[in-house]
């Protein structure tokens, strides 16, 4: 496995293995963020992201789906996007940190909690869910 640092990033496949990207930490950054680097496309998530969403699924105690969205679309209640902008979630909002690309995050963070051994995710077409690793 990669070491998720800039010099050597996680190589992901969003959930329905259509597109490749690249994920990092950065911890000097303050906060400390998960770049993803999707093309020439940068976005960028709180690092406690990935802890939070982790503990979320734990809670949830079965399947989720991923209802990714982008910003300016509403999420689907009770989707892993949903969580990852909501009011009542750890942070009180957004762990998208660039405005205009604070979205996706049902689609790119997943992968990431699926390639560190935190969750199982599911890869269709469409309609893609997650859950807590060791769930049955």
């Amino acid at each position: 496995m990669a070491a998720g640092s800039k010099d050597d990033p996680w190589a992901l496949k969003t959930p329905p293995g259509t597109s490749e990207y690249t994920m990092y930490r950065d911890d000097q950054a303050d906060p400390e963020l998960i770049v993803c680097q999707v093309g020439s496309t940068k976005l960028t998530y709180q690092a406690r992201a990935i802890e939070d969403l982790a503990a979320w699924l734990r809670e949830q105690g079965d399947w989720v789906s991923l209802g990714s969205a982008d910003e300016g679309k509403d999420p689907a209640p009770g989707t892993v996007e949903e969580f990852g902008r909501s009011a009542s979630n750890p942070v009180g909002g957004w762990y998208g940190m660039r405005k205009g690309y604070r979205g996706r995050f049902g689609m790119y963070l997943p992968p990431l909690l699926e390639e560190l051994g935190l969750a199982e995710v599911t890869h269709d077409a469409r309609n893609n869910q997650m859950r807590a690793k060791g769930k049955s």
